[in-house]
């Protein structure tokens, strides 16, 4: 198989694994025991959260440990609304369901929720954004990186925004830590949402920045873990494999930077110029570097999937947590495109194991499948599917 559903998950990297092991066998104490066992699992910890915080440029300190992007994003709005009763929320319209659904639930709660419309290229206005903050708004959370079309946001911008109304921004950074440079301070996000398993950790662990003097209630109470902020046993292997992660992305950034854009782009040229009636999405100038979202006029992205499944590929259609509920994606309904557009689009995402052998492999068997699904597509006569 040839992976490109990076967005989805990723490999675990071995040296993940190797630190992991060790804790899954031997030094197996609950980190709140005073014994030897539980100081040994305690220190581990601590140093996973250091190299965590190393990536991004931040105080171990904050670092809150979480099960994942899902918990951080719900974790920074519920944690920063709880002590309101009402408000106003600001996100986006292409945000991930881990956003979206918890501003649904505030929403109902009595929180007032403003969606800000993005371009055809996915880009928030910051003019929208400065014409809807008020003192009524709690919080304003944009994602770093689109997770279907790759587009990035201008944090810095939309976070000097936030400042300059004394509102605390978040930022769903699941998709872009460990994949592009961040600097937390650079930036000056309050918050920021970190996944283990989108940067080659292990699946059900991620982070939550929380900056020092920002302060949010808990989600999750009882024996007092993670200051306070997230009670529960915590899972060693997994923050240990997590921590290492961070340090491998952090000390192979530049490196791996180079080699996803690299293959992006043959992947992104050598399809516009090699298959007909195809577009490329998302603002390719300001871009995630492994993210590659293509249409397919007359072709059912679903059947695309499975016939490169057939021949070896593994690709989607757009966010894995969002294939259960068999719906449009909201991400390219925002930005404007037709049922047809959305139908035929296609996500391709990198890994850092890729190889261009494998890009080029990709491109010859996409033309192959496009070429098969046209032939018997009801749109045949719509579109010229040749070259001219």
């Amino acid at each position: 198989m040839i992976y490109l559903d990076n967005a989805a998950s990723t490999q675990i990297h071995n040296d993940v694994l190797d630190s992991m092991l060790p804790y899954l066998k031997e030094q197996y104490g609950n980190p709140s025991s005073i014994h030897r066992y539980g100081r040994l699992s305690r220190k581990a910890i601590e140093k996973a959260r250091k190299q965590i915080a190393s990536l991004i440029n931040a105080d171990p300190s904050e670092i809150l440990i979480t099960s994942g992007g899902t918990e951080s994003n719900n974790t920074a709005l519920r944690g920063i609304l709880k002590k309101h009763t009402s408000g106003q929320i600001i996100t986006s319209s292409i945000e991930h369901d881990a956003i979206l659904e918890p501003c649904k639930k505030l929403s109902e709660d009595g929180f007032d929720v403003i969606y800000l419309p993005v371009d055809k290229f996915g880009m928030v206005k910051l003019s929208d954004l400065q014409n809807h903050i008020s003192e009524k708004t709690r919080i304003v959370s944009i994602m770093f990186g689109n997770n279907e079309v790759g587009t990035i946001q201008p944090i810095s911008e939309i976070a000097k925004i936030c400042h300059d109304h004394d509102v605390v921004f978040h930022t769903d950074a699941v998709q872009a830590v460990g994949k592009v440079p961040i600097d937390v301070g650079k930036l000056g996000v309050e918050l920021l949402s970190i996944s283990s398993h989108k940067l080659y950790g292990p699946k059900g662990i991620g982070a939550l920045y929380v900056k020092k003097d920002v302060s949010i209630d808990p989600m999750i109470l009882g024996g007092g873990q993670e200051h306070g902020l997230r009670s529960g046993t915590e899972n060693v292997a997994n923050i240990v494999g997590f921590g290492k992660a961070c340090e491998l992305a952090k000390t192979n950034l530049s490196e791996n930077i180079t080699h996803m854009k690299n293959l992006r782009d043959i992947l992104v040229q050598n399809v516009l110029n090699e298959i007909p009636q195809v577009s490329a999405n998302g603002n390719l100038e300001h871009h995630l570097p492994n993210n590659a979202h293509f249409t397919f006029l007359g072709v059912n992205g679903e059947d695309l999937i499975i016939k490169l499944d057939e021949y070896g590929v593994a690709a989607s259609t757009g966010s894995a947590c969002s294939v259960h509920t068999q719906k449009a994606s909201h991400v390219l309904q925002a930005m404007g495109f037709s049922h047809e557009q959305i139908t035929g689009s296609l996500r391709l995402t990198i890994g850092i194991f890729n190889d261009e052998k494998e890009i080029k492999q990709t491109v010859d068997i996409l033309k192959k499948v496009v070429e098969e699904l046209r032939a018997v597509s009801p749109f045949k006569e719509k579109y010229s599917f040749s070259k001219t």
